[in-house]
Formats: structure tokens, sequence, C-alpha cells
């Protein structure tokens, strides 16, 4: 028999497994499921995302049998619905839709009402009495299946449609007539001729080939592949192609379409929310053609069906256990479902329905934590606008996704685009996003269009993507063409720098200001459930007593990489720092230092005091020399002029520092070794700042951090020092206090040596930045401008700086644990590069068994979050 190809669902037969999202898509998974558990769905068959593999792995030909067992199924459709496809006295016409494992919101291709020709339609419009809604369904067909399949742009139909209605002096589609929409059929029919040289295809199977052909060629359209690499979603996957009976919200008065949520996607409340409209198909919605009522309203226009729908929407959230994304369609005063999916939300939303849905007892609390995406609520941990302060409110929109947005406005993608990658913010304004948006808004800080309503494109891809957006602002004009829009007497041009409150949907001109969010409430809630099920713990990379605050307020449980260096440049130390660098000799340094060290003493304390009870790891200097000294002759006469040093002095030094390649230079724990002065500072200061808080009553746990070690006996004769300074400090200040040496491995050699190296260390923090420099040969600054080729051609499946290398650095980070613990089995080990954020990476820590990971201060919630997945996802 073969490969099964295409599965049928209907109220007597469903052949698909409604929880196989991989094999039928969501789509398709969603409707076997509805039709199963006994929803009112027309019925109709889905041909798997597998088939569409195939289909790509075959030069773009169909699988054996799959036509045969589509035709099939075809077969089975019309004995359902007692219909023809191609009939000329009452045909059956059916979508086309694609449906992907995941959900991609308008990336991939529809076509409706297929099957209507030149004779269906007369059929069509005899079988329903209605000659308007027959040719009102053939102009859509034609425009719909012209731009998806013959790639005929929208605009050029819109532009025949818009015309007729200026003649008739009308606004909607609905007000022109059935004599109307035959003379824009006849228009429509005309400009594909003129396009194609051909004629409009007649053939209803053809039609459905083609329909199918190019929902499958979607999967590979530019603006899927965009929205996938955004969302970090595979390209093998391919998409299902659902092929459903057809029903009609465009009849009458007593028919509508609509989309609708279980529960609000921006905010999370427990409210049933959505959008409809009378008279109307599904595309009517989604694309912002009309302004849509509020849901609430039906209840009013048509309680009936408000009834059942209210009961279809409990009974698809408790199945599901999670917010639904519905799409239904209503004939002649009859309900029909036509999607359920899981409802993308806002991080927002996702903390608020996690925590009710719990204490509702619909889920555990361990469901409750892997609802909440790591990456997701990073956006809960963004700035929002000061309401203390007064601004300038010039519009009001729709509160189509929250948070706030500050940046220039910019009135397409591609100029959205190119301003990101200049490091501009900038805020996309357009009429109603399509698709073709999907890389602008991307790059956008946020959102604004004119149409649409809460489910928008604008508005379900913002909130997917966690952008604050502002939809449905209807008393702003817009001219894409000048570059502006006007609101009221107010002009905003490009460039003009603008604020948008997707929490409101506020339109504000100019730059608003915006306050740090803190932890509260239900998100601190889920973040302390998180804690109970992850076993890594968390730590911050911080420098001052401000940035340790904010990640102790976010949870974090001590500091993993405190960098000695960025302390050096603060005031007037760079001076005595400078004056160091100049000395001729050892004493000319250590006079130097010796006015350094109270600076790094105050730094320390400050830290200590912050950090209170919990472990700061230091990490002594790091970076070259010459990084402290200017390079043009500008910069070092403004140094020599402010300092009172030698310009001929500060010139020559830089020459004699300069290094053709600083990364692998004079650094790290090559500097302690040749100018061990530098360090023995280091650690008095330390020492000397931690004793005095020790003596004070304060639980201080210092860890000294020596970098860039390659060799074992490079740590061994710092670790000496180190020791022997501490305890010169303590005898001294008669005090004893617990502290830890240890180094961190960032050369590959390190790591094939870890048991070795282990021998002095009583902790290994990996520094995976310069680590993944060093083991694949890449400039962190200048392969940016080359590895997203890399990316895009699946070389690297993520840039390597971003996500860590897991089978190249990665395994030598397991490496160095395994040989580490052996030759020490206490050791500690954890990772402090910019990985420690990083959800995929904290997966791989977990993996590798890592105690802890250090990222930055507003990454904490993200790796407390990310470390309980680590665990409960196994």
């Amino acid at each position: 028999m073969g490969a099964k190809w295409v599965y049928f669902f209907g109220k007597d037969r469903t052949e698909g497994d409604g929880k196989d999202k991989n094999l039928l898509g969501g789509k398709g998974a969603g409707l076997a499921e509805m039709t199963s558990i006994g929803i009112p769905v027309p019925p109709g068959f889905t041909i798997t995302a597998e088939a569409c593999v195939q289909y790509y792995n075959n030069g773009k030909k169909y699988p054996d049998n799959l036509w045969d067992q589509a035709k099939a199924a075809l077969a089975t459709l019309e004995q359902a619905m007692s219909k023809k496809f191609g009939d000329i006295e009452n045909p059956l016409l059916v979508s086309v839709r694609s449906g992907a494992r995941v959900s991609m919101p308008g990336m991939m291709d529809t076509v409706l009402n297929l099957g209507l020709t030149d004779q269906t339609v007369i059929g069509l419009a005899k079988s329903s009495g209605n000659d308007r809604f027959a040719y009102d369904s053939y102009r859509r067909f034609i425009q719909m299946f012209s731009d998806v399949v013959m790639g005929i742009p929208h605009h050029k139909f819109e532009h025949i449609l818009s015309d007729m209605k200026d003649a008739r002096g009308v606004k909607e589609d609905i007000e022109l007539s059935a004599d109307d929409m035959k003379k824009v059929v006849e228009s429509f029919k005309a400009l594909v001729s003129k396009e194609l040289g051909t004629d409009f295809p007649q053939d209803p199977m053809t039609q459905l080939e083609y329909a199918v052909n190019a929902v499958f060629d979607s999967w590979n359209n530019q603006r899927a592949k965009t929205y996938r690499k955004i969302n970090k979603m595979s390209d093998e996957w391919g998409t299902a192609v659902n092929i459903q009976s057809m029903v009609f919200g465009n009849m009458g008065d007593d028919c509508g379409t609509g989309v609708a949520f279980t529960r609000d996607p921006s905010t999370g409340e427990k409210i049933f929310f959505g959008e409809y409209l009378v008279n109307a198909q599904g595309e009517d919605v989604v694309a912002g053609i009309r302004t849509p009522e509020p849901i609430a309203k039906l209840k009013s226009e048509m309680p009936e069906v408000y009834e059942q729908l209210v009961e279809v929407y409990q009974k698809l959230e408790k199945h599901y256990k999670d917010i639904q994304d519905i799409e239904f369609t209503i004939e002649r005063g009859v309900l029909y479902m036509l999607q359920t999916r899981t409802g993308k939300r806002t991080a927002c939303a996702a903390v608020k329905i996690a925590y009710d849905m719990f204490a509702e007892g619909l889920i555990d609390k361990k469901t409750a934590v892997l609802r909440v995406e790591p990456n997701q609520i990073d956006q809960l941990l963004h700035p929002m606008i000061d309401l203390s302060v007064k601004y300038d409110v010039i519009a009001k929109g729709l509160p189509a996704s929250p948070g706030a947005a500050v940046g220039t406005a910019v009135f397409n993608a591609e100029a959205a685009e190119a301003a990101a990658e200049a490091g501009q913010k900038v805020i996309l304004v357009r009429a109603e996003t399509s698709p073709e948006d999907i890389g602008g808004m991307h790059a956008a800080q946020g959102i604004l269009t004119a149409t649409g309503g809460m489910t928008s494109h604008a508005a379900v891809v913002a909130r997917g993507m966690g952008k604050c957006c502002v939809a449905g602002c209807g008393s702003i004009k817009i001219d894409e063409k000048a570059k502006k829009f006007t609101a009221g007497e107010i002009t905003v041009n490009e460039g003009d720098m603008l604020t948008i409150n997707g929490t409101s949907g506020e339109v504000i001109l100019g730059a608003a200001k915006l306050i740090e969010p803190e932890l509260s409430g239900e998100f601190a809630e889920i973040l302390n459930w998180a804690d109970e099920f992850r076993t890594l713990g968390v730590r911050t990379n911080a420098e001052t007593p401000a940035d340790a605050k904010i990640a102790r307020d976010f949870g974090a449980e001590g500091i993993g990489l405190c960098r000695t260096e960025h302390m050096f440049f603060e005031g007037e130390r760079i001076d005595a720092v400078r004056e160091m660098i100049l000395a001729a000799n050892e004493d000319g340094r250590r006079r130097a230092l010796k006015k350094v060290k109270p600076y790094q003493k105050e730094d320390f304390l400050s830290i200590f005091e912050a950090m209170e009870g919990l472990p700061v790891t230091i990490r002594l200097l790091d970076p070259p020399l010459h990084e402290f000294i200017p390079h043009t002759d500008e910069d070092l006469q403004k140094v020599a002029d402010s300092s009172g040093l030698p310009f001929d002095q500060l010139k020559a030094k830089a020459l004699e520092l300069h290094e053709f390649n600083p990364m692998l230079g004079h650094r790290g724990c090559r500097l302690g070794l040749t100018y061990p002065e530098v360090y023995e500072m280091q650690v008095y200061a330390i020492m000397e700042a931690a004793c005095e808080l020790k003596k004070a009553g304060k639980n201080v746990k210092p860890e000294i951090m020596i970098p860039l070690v390659g060799h074992a006996k490079e740590l061994k004769e710092l670790e000496e020092m180190t020791r022997e300074v501490a305890a010169e400090v303590m005898d001294e200040l008669g005090v004893q206090v617990d502290y830890l040496v240890g180094t961190m491995i960032e050369l590959p050699r390190a790591a094939l040596t870890a048991d070795e190296v282990a021998e002095y260390a009583d902790f290994f923090s990996f520094g995976t930045n310069d680590l993944t420099q060093t083991t694949l040969g890449l400039s962190r600054d200048d392969s940016s401008r080359f590895l997203p080729i890399y990316v895009e051609k699946g070389i690297y499946k993520e840039d390597p700086f971003v996500s860590i290398d897991t089978s190249g650095v990665g395994q030598l980070v397991e490496m160095g644990v395994q040989k580490g613990r052996k030759a020490h089995p206490g050791l500690k080990t954890g990772i402090c590069g910019e990985h420690g954020g990083d959800h995929a990476s904290i997966d791989f820590c977990q993996k590798v068994g890592l105690d802890y990971v250090s990222c930055s201060p507003f990454r904490v919630p993200v790796a407390r979050l990310a470390a309980a997945n680590a665990v409960l996802k196994g």
C-alpha cells in the first residue's frame, strides 16, 4: 500500500491523531482533535508535513500515491457534504491552508473558495439563492489565487475594487451590489489575462493542484524563512496542507466570521477575547480590511450562536489545558469552528495564565513553570513608560502588545532593517503590516498601525515576538510615499522621535521617560516555583553595586564575574593606572599601584556589601595594558594635558605596547606573571576589604579568579602568591575569611589539561566568550561580518557567540569538568560568558553538570526559568 500521506477528518470518520502536530501540523491536528471531541468542524483532509518534506527532497514532485490518496479523500468529502467538486449545479468549494507544527501566523499561504469557475459560480448563486454572495466569493477567489499561486500582486486587484467603490460612492465592499461584483470579476479576469497572457484556470482539479503546490512552496518563501530564523524553528519540518469544505460568512447579515482567544493574549485576563465581522470571510478580520467588532457584541447580535461559541471555547480550553486561538464562521446562523491552536501570548499574559491555571487546578506547578518561555520573559524585564512624567499623547489606538518603545519613525520594513543594522532604534509605522514586513518588525523597537484590530497580523506577530504594538490607530493618516503621518494638526516625518505604549495604546510625540521593571506578584511566584525545580545556581556578571543590587533583586545567588579592569577607568584612578604603565621599573610601578589600591578596596567593599552572604568571584586584571592608553595623537595629547604625564612618554609607551593580536597577547595571567605587583595589589585590596567587613560582622565570600591560564604552572605560581598575600592580610587584621582561588578556563589547552590545572584550583569558571574565540579561531568582533552567512548556510545552527557550540566548544567544557573533578572531587564549576543567559546554553550546562551559570543582571530571571526548564524537560 505504501506510505499514508492523506488523513481525513469528519463527523463520522477521523483518521489522524489530534495530538500528532509533527505529522498533521498544528492546524490539521487541531481540526482532527476538535472533530473527535464533537465540536462542529467542516469536514476535510490533511496532506501531511512529511509529504512536504518529500516534495522538496524529490525536486518539488509529489511522493508516489499522494495525489491518488488526495482524490480518494476528496470523494469522501463530496459524500459527506452531498456536493460535487466542480459540479455546475451544487458545487463543493474548499479552502486550502497551510499548517506547520508550530504556528507561523500569516507566514505561509492560504486560498479560500477554491473550485469556483465561470460555470460553478452560476451553480453557487443558484444553490444559495444569492447572486451577490456567489460573485463576491468568486472575486475573492480570483484575487487570492492569483496572488498566492500566480504571483500577481494583491494591490493590483485592490485598485480595481477601490475604483468600483469610488464609482458607486461607497466605502465598504459589502455596499457593492451583485452586478457590481460581476463587473469586478470580469475586470479581475482581464487583469490576469493581461499580466500572464493566459486565462484564469477554469478546471477545479488544476486549481487544487496549483494551490497545494503553492502552500508547499510557501514553506520556503522569504517571510517564512525569516520568521523561522527569528523564532529558532527548524527548516526541516515542512508544512501540512489542510483542504476543508468551505463554510461561508459572507452570505448575508445572519453570517459572519471571527478570531478569538479563550483568554486575553496581551494581559492573560480570564475573559473571552476576540473580534468578528458580519457578512465577511476570515481574511477580512486578520488583514484589517474592515474594523471588526468586539466579540462581546455578538451576544446581542446573535445570542444563540454566542452561547454556543462560549460553550465551545470553554470546552476547548479545558481539553487542551491552555489558552486557545480559535477561528470560526457563522453560516446562516450555524456555528462552525475552523481552527484551534495554542494561543500566542505576551510574556505578561504567559505568566498570568500559567499562574491562574495552576490556581484553578487546570495544570500542575511543573506545567505552569514550563508554560512560561525563558526567552519570552525578557520583555518583562525592560523599561516601561514613567507615568509620573508628563508626555504629549498625539493619538490613541488599540493596546495590541504591551510594553513601551522609543525610536525614530520609519515607514517601511527595509528602512527599519537598515536602521537597526546601523544601530538605530526605530518605530515601524504602517497602515497595516503584512507578512512581507516580518524582517522590519523584528528590527523595530515597536510597531504602530493605522488599521487592523487586536487579532490583526501586526498584533499577533508583535505579541509572538514580544514587541510593543499599537494597532488600529485610525486617527493617524499615513502618507507612505512622503514618509510621514499626521495626527490632527501634528505631522511626524521619517526620522522624528516617537514613543508608543502598547499597554495603553498611546502614541506619544518625542522620547518619553522610561522606568526599570520590578519582579513582583505572579511573576515572582512563577520564578519561585522555578527555583524549586532547578539544580543549577544562577549568578550575575556585575562590577558596580547598582548592577549587583538589580541582579540580587532579580534573584541572583552571587556574582560569577566581577571584571576589575572596568573599575580602572573610573574617575582619577585612570591617571594612576597610566602612571603605573609608564613606570620604568618595579619600584615606580609599585608607587603608582599604591595610589590605585584605595580605589580598588573601596570598589570591593561596596560590591561585598551589596552581595553580603553570597559568593563574589573577582577576576584579576585581564586585558592588555595598551587598552588603558589612547592610540591617536589627539587623544594622547588630551591625556597628557589632563594628567600631567609627558606626551612623548605616552606616545612611546603606546607604540611599545602595540600588539598585532592582543587577544592572544600580553594579557591575563601573563601580566600577573611578568608584573606580579599588579595582581598582588588587587589581592591585597580584595582581602583587606573582606577582612574589614568580616570584623564588622558581615558575611563575605570572596572568590579570586586568575584569567587566561593555559598551563598548570602558571596557576601554581599565581595561586601561591594569592594565598601568601591573603594569609598576610588575615594575620595583620586578626581575622579569618573563607575564600577560594580558581581560574577561568578560556583556552583549549586549559580544558585539555584540566586535571593538572585542577590541582591548584578551588573552582573553574568557563569563560566561553574567549573559549569560543580560541577554539573556533574566530574573532568575536571581526566575525560579525561573515558569521550571519555561516548561520544562513547552516554551517553553524546559531551564532556560536550567542548560543554555545555544543559539539566543539561544548566538548572542551565537558572534558574540563570531567577531568577537573576527577583530579579534584570538590571542584566547583560554572560558566560566566554571555552564554550564561542563553536558554539553549543553559540546557547544555545542566547536561554537563555545572554548578552554576552567570549572566547579566537583566538575564537572571531568564536563567532561573531556563535552569528549571532544563530539569523539567530532561
